[in-house]
């Protein structure tokens, strides 16, 4: 049975690698260290989904040696002219109003890249464009609250946490902190301590709590919830909510690595994607005022007259 697919680019040139691998980072890849053997060189990337398909063409095709989907083939392709790459083809230029767009770059060696994606055409881009975080986690520092009770449970959580911060860029043990706590009732209470010392870009909790027969549980479900995002809203640090309220234990492994993912995993993307979107609000707001300080002297001027 396949348990995972490795898709392989060949480049046809040493200088062509060092050009497809800067142009795969500057278009946003996340890209891992790379393998320097001694009969081949690798360079791993990381998109943030990919699909295999299997292609037969009814017609004559010239094949690329690399296809890829962007987002935004636009913007993708002033970074292929900023790197002063060659672009062979390119099918719809941006006067001609077309809704897809793809083109072809041809590098120095002779290997060629493909791209096509759905343009952010200039009619709709008001009405979609929006300040978002990206899953960036270099640089930044994350705490994570994990409870030991069910640690059964939590562990998996953790697991998943910290598969995720290492695929978002994390490199060393010093960017994140574990720390754990009795149960989850106590969770709270060290997602604000945390966050009140402003170390940590953003707080991710984890914890299990399962329904017994009686209304303790509900009791704690309602101050967890509550304390975590009082937490977040009066500290102003992003707070990632991993703790699992379930019926059954059943339901709780399901959630913990089986059939329903790894909540654990899908708070710690929640947590990098917020901390930096906190700060693309900040650096967003400080160029507003900026621009609102340099208006002011003109329309002074203005009543003067």
């Amino acid at each position: 049975m396949i348990k995972y697919v490795n898709l392989a680019t060949q480049v046809r040139d040493k200088k062509d690698f060092d050009l497809i691998t800067k142009l795969l980072m500057a278009l946003g890849l996340r890209s891992a260290e790379v393998e320097d053997n001694p009969e081949v060189i690798l360079q791993p990337f990381f998109p943030s989904s990919a699909a295999l398909e299997v292609v037969y063409r009814k017609k004559p095709y010239n094949h690329a040696d690399l296809e890829l989907v962007v987002s935004d083939p636009d913007s993708a392709i002033e970074i292929v002219k900023k790197m002063g790459l060659n672009i062979a083809e390119d099918q719809a230029v941006p006067e001609q109003g077309h809704v897809l767009r793809d083109f072809r770059v041809q590098l120095p060696g002779g290997t060629s890249i493909f791209l096509a994606g759905f343009r952010a055409t200039a009619g709709t881009e008001p009405d979609h464009a929006g300040i978002e975080g990206n899953l960036n986690a270099r640089g930044k520092r994350f705490a994570i609250v994990v409870s030991r009770f069910n640690s059964f449970i939590t562990e998996r959580l953790l697991a998943g946490t910290l598969d995720v911060l290492i695929r978002c860029g994390i490199t060393s043990r010093k960017d994140y902190e574990i720390v754990r706590v009795p149960g989850a009732f106590e969770i709270p209470s060290a997602a604000r301590t945390l966050a009140e010392t402003r170390k940590y870009d953003a707080i991710i909790c984890l914890g299990c709590l399962l329904r017994g027969d009686t209304a303790h549980y509900d009791v704690i479900v309602n101050e967890v919830t509550r304390g975590i995002g009082q937490s977040a809203q009066e500290t102003g640090v992003p707070h990632a909510f991993g703790v699992l309220t379930c019926e059954t234990l059943e339901q709780a492994i399901d959630r913990a690595g089986l059939k329903m993912g790894n909540k654990g995993f899908e708070a710690a993307l929640a947590a990098v994607e917020m901390a930096n979107l906190r700060k693309a609000v900040s650096s967003h707001s400080s160029a507003l005022s900026k621009g609102r300080k340099a208006k002011q002297p003109t329309r002074a001027k203005k009543r003067n007259r």
